[in-house]
């Protein structure tokens, strides 16, 4: 387990299934991700049971709060590369009420001190809606630098928008 002062870490559990699918419903929280198409629950759950158990490629972690032990949300590391010590990061707090209390800078603290600690990453990346300007704050406080932009390349609410992109290097992460 990864642990913090806020929020741990752990694996994906079945138990947990329920949760992905409800936040992936929820439009505040799904708003600025690509959420693909709409499934039931039980199609979610199959999905999700068949995916590959962790592993250097793709670990996925639910973050849990501290305070009441209940998932609060999804931190994976995925499409990682040990020839050449890449990474991109993906998160998601899907209960509203941890929002802006710090669990998402914790969380990617923690992910990404694991991947630079455990996997021996070099360098971590992620990208985000331009629009997304809570993300930013976050990836900012985390010491993620902005390395570019791909212009009108995600479609809400009948406009483009453009995509930052971010990275990370070993050693530039901030505590």
């Amino acid at each position: 387990m990864l642990t913090g002062k806020l929020v741990r870490l752990r694996p994906v559990e079945p138990a947990d299934f329920e949760c992905l699918w409800r936040w992936g419903q929820d439009p505040d929280v799904v708003r600025w991700m690509s959420s693909g198409y709409p499934e039931s629950l039980e199609q979610a759950r199959r999905r999700l049971a068949e995916a590959p158990r962790n592993g250097y490629e793709n670990c996925r972690f639910i973050i849990e709060s501290l305070s009441d032990r209940r998932a609060v949300g999804f931190v994976r590391l995925r499409d990682a590369k040990p020839e050449v010590g890449n990474a991109e990061l993906d998160i998601q707090l899907g209960e509203k009420d941890v929002w802006g209390r710090g669990y998402a800078t914790e969380a990617m603290r923690l992910a990404c001190r694991y991947g630079f600690d455990e996997m021996r990453l070099h360098r971590i990346s992620l990208d985000f809606v331009a629009e997304n300007t809570a993300a930013r704050r976050v990836y900012e406080k985390v010491g993620f630098v902005e390395e570019g932009r791909v212009r009108e390349c995600f479609r809400r609410d009948g406009r483009w928008h453009d995509m930052i992109l971010m990275g990370l290097l070993e050693g530039e992460l901030r505590d």
